[in-house]
């Protein structure tokens, strides 16, 4: 099957099981989706195919203040956007947060034990923060990111190793969170999509991506899992990604009462967000 078709049919199943019917009351194509784009190859086609389809879309640009690679990561996006004539948003974290990720991250881990939180953990978990606080002064309905079919069984694999398939339960082509006024929805159009086939799309329509790995990405859990997974065919993926989806089904989830972040307002499920906690050294 034809990579934009893929995606198209994802997209019908994002918006048929939406969890939000009251977005839909201003009709798919007008509810705006903000794109969180890196530079990479997976955001950029997102974006791409987002445009192309007749979505209403945004960019969002984190600059994670990360010197030469944040440089080419934003001329990349910079550069994308300019071709899809749509507006751009850029968050500098160095002004926004008082440091570069490469500074958060070591200041963060210097509070924990060797080795207890990895450099992308911690990332990952600002920049969601960021998304969502940020998205919603944009009022957007709906924020798309650029995970693929490779990065879905990754995970689902790493809970499985975990042993805690609980923390899959909000997976998905659509979050499946507890709804929320201060939640946006996040969406991923590139689920069932390899990362195999992302690369030679972007390749083929000449898009600007900045390919080069992050230099940050060196001891991730998830990079092992990868070079495993990179072994399988996608056939074998889609089949992960299907059973997992089946198995995560008849998981009993929890009431998942969404509870206000103390220090920073945003939602959480504890009293103190992970964003927080990592920055403070508050411990739950």
């Amino acid at each position: 099957m034809k990579l934009e078709t893929k995606v198209q049919q994802t997209l019908k199943k994002i918006f048929r099981r939406s969890a939000y019917p009251q977005l839909q009351n201003k009709g798919v194509k007008n509810e705006k989706i903000l794109v969180a784009l890196s530079g990479g190859k997976d955001s950029t086609v997102t974006a791409y195919l987002l445009k192309k389809l007749g979505y209403n879309i945004e960019g969002f640009h984190i600059n994670l203040g990360m010197g030469n690679y944040s440089e080419k990561c934003f001329g990349a996006v910079k550069k994308l956007c300019d071709e899809l004539k749509i507006k751009l948003h850029i968050y500098d974290i160095k002004k926004e947060m008082g440091s570069s990720m490469c500074y958060l991250r070591t200041a963060i881990q210097s509070n924990q034990k060797k080795g207890q939180i990895k450099n992308c953990a911690i990332c990952g978990v600002i920049k969601k923060w960021i998304l969502n606080k940020e998205g919603r002064k944009f009022k957007v309905d709906k924020i798309a990111t650029g995970h693929n079919l490779d990065d879905e069984a990754q995970t689902y694999l790493l809970n499985v190793l975990k042993g805690n398939l609980k923390l899959s339960l909000g997976s998905g082509p659509i979050t499946k969170n507890v709804s929320d006024k201060k939640f946006i929805p996040r969406i991923k159009p590139l689920f069932y999509v390899a990362e195999e086939n992302i690369r030679k799309f972007s390749l083929k329509n000449n898009l600007p991506v900045h390919y080069e790995k992050c230099p940050c990405a060196t001891d991730s859990y998830r990079i092992q899992i990868r070079k495993f997974m990179n072994e399988l065919s996608t056939k074998e993926k889609e089949n992960l990604v299907k059973n997992s989806e089946e198995i995560l089904k008849k998981i009993k989830r929890d009431s998942g009462e969404i509870k206000y972040c103390e220090i920073c307002e945003e939602p959480s499920r504890n009293r103190v967000c992970r964003k927080c906690e990592l920055i403070s050294g508050i411990k739950r």
